[in-house]
């Protein structure tokens, strides 16, 4: 160190400062510095549900686990939570769009569960405010799991072990079975269902070397393209809204027929808005889109330079920004599958039509 100050000592300070500089910062350097100031990583492990500061208590994570995978709470008692939303996959079912009650065909593409207690709002639409409200949407839609909060309060009443559970998850409360705290529960089991630990995590915590050369180049260009305006932040995306197709008008196919967060609002400004979605597990969550309508991450990069910049990404540029958004991918939660208490005669019967 001594000898370094010494050789220093020789050199104007005006280029000494820059040699220092130029040492200091290399081009990993800068792509880090640029990655930092728009994307952060997503932390080992939530105490506290961000948005309300709730605790996850251990009773209350548990029972809201149970729920999730409990089929009992559509009327046929054969769709779940997990069924759209399947933590085995990618946090999604992996078609177009999902089948609900009745084999009916919902509307639109089921975004991942993984991380989304990161997210401004939940539904391509945001008409949810967080993943309370958001539990309870498909329980009562009549196109997915077609209950009642009446009836679903009637089967879990009427199994002993879910009475004991809810005691245990909401200990100060008189009668806890309510649809509330149902949704209170299952959200603070999906508030649990986040993925770090990715290689552009460990990149933005300071290990240069974890992504490759062409994934370091596909970094920059998602940056330069202008793709961060829209997909920053920690989960890159889910966090504001954006017109679906700003330079060019998508597909008719594309949009199918949906327009977007204007079905909430009926705000001509909204008109073909949606929330813009994360990346995070992208390479696990196709189909892409809110239709579903493409299967192949490399189509979707390309059709989004067209629709959004008007720009036609080269076959190199979209093959190093999909080579980027594959080091997004990050460790799946390990879930133990609950063994779910039995039904009781007093338990309401399934429908099935």
């Amino acid at each position: 160190m001594l000898r370094r100050v010494a050789k220093w000592a020789v050199l104007p300070v005006g280029v000494a400062v820059a040699v220092s500089y130029l040492n200091a910062r290399t081009p990993d350097d800068e792509l880090l510095r640029r990655a930092r100031a728009l994307f952060s990583p997503i932390p080992e492990k939530l105490e506290v549900i961000p948005y309300k500061d709730v605790k996850l208590t251990k009773e209350l994570v548990e029972l809201g686990k149970y729920l999730y995978f409990d089929p009992r709470l559509s009327a046929s008692h054969l769709i779940s939570c997990n069924t759209c939303h399947n933590v085995m996959l990618g946090g999604t079912d992996n078609v177009e769009t999902s089948i609900g009650h009745g084999w009916q065909k919902g509307p639109r593409n089921a975004p991942t569960v993984f991380n989304a207690v990161f997210h401004t709002a939940q539904f391509w639409d945001g008409r949810a405010k967080d993943l309370m409200e958001q539990a309870k949407g498909p329980i009562q839609a009549s196109v997915e799991m077609n209950n009642t909060p009446e009836r679903v309060i009637a089967t879990l009443k009427s199994i002993p072990q879910y009475v004991e559970m809810f005691k245990k998850a909401f200990p100060n409360e008189k009668d806890p079975i309510t649809f509330d705290n149902v949704a209170k529960a299952i959200e603070a089991f999906e508030a649990t269902l986040i993925t770090p630990n990715s290689r552009f995590d460990k990149f933005l915590k300071g290990d240069t070397k974890a992504l490759t050369k062409e994934e370091k180049e596909g970094l920059r260009l998602f940056m330069d393209k202008g793709c961060a305006s829209c997909h920053s932040g920690i989960t890159l995306g889910g966090n504001m809204y954006a017109p679906f197709g700003v330079a060019q008008k998508p597909d008719p196919d594309l949009l199918a027929g949906d327009r977007g967060r204007y079905e909430v609002t009926k705000s001509p400004s909204d008109d073909y808005v949606f929330k813009s979605p994360s990346l995070r597990n992208v390479e696990l969550t196709y189909p892409y889109f809110h239709s579903g309508k493409v299967w192949d991450l490399e189509d979707a990069v390309a059709i989004m330079g067209s629709l959004q910049f008007g720009i036609k990404l080269t076959d190199d540029e979209v093959k190093k920004i999909t080579a980027f958004l594959k080091t997004l991918t990050g460790e799946r939660p390990k879930i133990e599958m609950p063994l779910l208490p039995p039904s009781t005669n007093k338990t309401p019967k399934p429908i099935v039509k």
